[in-house]
């Protein structure tokens, strides 16, 4: 059973920093997109970052020039490191990867409450 654990959310204030960590645990050999979602209160599930396992990445608008995603691919971890935060990124932000063995899989953290104050 594959399990995402992810770390590092808490209460900021607006321009500061917090860095989330997921590790990927269950036997997986290998993951090939490792990604962050965010959830606010009333609003749908958005992408916030992804990274592929040849560390390519994809941005949402909001975030591009703020967070940096990365990832290590020996761990099975990947990261987001979010700068300049600001109220509005105030959500409770998910781990999510996606892999292939045969047929496609994807599996979810447990999420993790990331509060900015102003």
């Amino acid at each position: 059973q594959v399990q995402l654990v992810e770390s590092g959310g808490g209460l900021v204030q607006a321009g500061g920093s917090l860095r989330l960590s997921c590790a990927a645990s269950g036997g997986i050999f290998s993951i090939d997109t490792m990604g962050w979602y965010r959830q606010a209160p009333g609003k749908e599930r958005e992408l916030v970052a992804a990274i592929t396992s040849g560390h390519s990445t994809n941005y949402a608008e909001f975030v591009k020039g703020r967070f940096t995603v990365s990832r290590d691919n020996a761990k099975n971890t990947v990261y987001l490191q979010m700068n300049s935060l600001k109220p509005e990124d105030t959500a409770v932000y998910y781990c999510n990867a996606n892999w292939r063995v045969f047929r496609n899989y994807e599996a979810w953290g447990q999420g993790t409450q990331v509060t900015v104050s102003s």
